[in-house]
């Protein structure tokens, strides 16, 4: 088969969130037509999880090509930028604030984000509910998707942007993410002005961290007076079984943690002692350091399907930064194949440098800051 020109390209993205979002509105911004697969049933079927930092020199990037840096901007919480370093005794051991035209790395919520990049694509460009199960048909195309309620569709281009687990990686890679050791325990806190004021206090207007080299909390300011806190340990994988314990167990889990955190500051211990809700079990996981692929004229990779790194600030702008580029090169390309090539010499390469910054990355978490006051 001959690649097609993208104007005439059936153009499929799987997954929704903030990378294929963007992808599909660059795109039809060009005139092409695209369409997003996802799994949810529709966009307020979950929590979209907590606060995300856009950085000027690629996540907002982005937004310029999508024409919506602007309405990033209102919805954005610049006052997010203020971090915290404690030690675990809750003193405070190195502080920044930022300016008060500070605009490098604002906060915004996840769900604010994904609901930007929702309200400015054309109605019905979403395909909700419609989880991936594999992909077939020649490499050349055209390819042919497989959806778990049984229903198949056919397109030219597969553009995984599905995160972690990828149902398209498999089509051009092996590689499949591996523990990278460290795990990460999310609580959360709701109404916190009022409900958690000494918590609130604590955190601030943006983000706390502390950690003694074993053992690590960071506290995170969301929108809507919520704050999410990220406990994070050296554990196996199946820590939480591996105690005897479901992840449902919230104050058997709590009970746990207070022991293992059992010398730290009684405020630092409200984090684990005051949350609303379950906990949430996130081991951190990654991509071998590099992950590349031999080319494929119909299907490619972005975000975490393509280089998922350990949680340090990157993820979410390589996946836009990644859109973005994949999106003008389809716009300017003469052919599908030639799109993804010129996507991929840029896009690889970037990817495997900032894999191999990374790497180990979770680890840094738990170390102690040294930084001065």
């Amino acid at each position: 088969m001959t690649s097609p020109h993208p104007s005439r390209a059936r153009i499929s993205v799987i997954g929704a969130g903030p990378g294929g979002l963007t992808c599909a509105r660059i795109l039809q911004r060009h005139g092409l037509a695209v369409t997003v697969h996802d799994r949810d049933t529709g966009p307020d079927s979950r929590n979209q999880g907590g606060s995300l930092d856009l950085h000027a020199d690629n996540g907002q990037i982005a937004l310029r090509a999508a024409g919506l840096l602007d309405e990033f901007f209102e919805l954005a919480r610049p006052e997010g930028q203020e971090m915290r370093q404690m030690d675990p005794t809750g003193a405070i051991t190195f502080h920044q604030v930022p300016a008060h035209d500070e605009t490098f790395k604002p906060e915004i919520d996840r769900g604010l984000l994904r609901d930007l990049l929702l309200g400015s694509l054309t109605p019905g460009t979403v395909d909700w509910g419609r989880t991936l199960h594999h992909i077939s048909g020649p490499a050349e195309g055209p390819r042919r998707l497989h959806f778990t309620d049984g229903t198949t569709a056919e397109t030219d281009l597969v553009i995984g942007a599905d995160g972690a687990h990828s149902r398209v990686r498999p089509a051009v890679s092996p590689a499949a993410p591996e523990y990278s050791g460290v795990s990460f325990l999310e609580a959360w806190f709701d109404d916190v002005d009022d409900r958690h004021a000494e918590i609130a206090e604590l955190v601030g207007r943006g983000g706390a961290h502390v950690a003694d080299g074993e053992r690590a909390m960071f506290a995170q300011r969301n929108g809507g007076d919520h704050i999410r806190v990220y406990l994070i340990q050296r554990v196996p994988a199946d820590w939480i079984r591996g105690s005897g314990l479901t992840p449902q167990d919230t104050e058997g889990i709590r009970a746990l943690l207070l022991d293992r955190y059992a010398d730290w500051s009684p405020r630092l211990l409200r984090m684990i002692t005051d949350n609303d809700g379950p906990y949430v079990d996130r081991p951190i996981l990654a991509l071998p350091v590099p992950h590349t692929w031999d080319h494929h004229p119909t299907v490619t990779l972005l975000g975490d399907a393509a280089h998922l790194m350990p949680p340090l600030g990157v993820g979410v702008n390589l996946a836009m930064l990644d859109a973005a580029d994949l999106a003008a090169a389809l716009s300017e390309a003469a052919t599908v194949e030639n799109a993804i090539r010129s996507y991929e010499k840029t896009m690889l390469p970037r990817s495997a440098e900032t894999a191999r910054l990374l790497e180990g990355g979770a680890e840094q978490l738990l170390a102690v800051d040294d930084r001065p006051a």
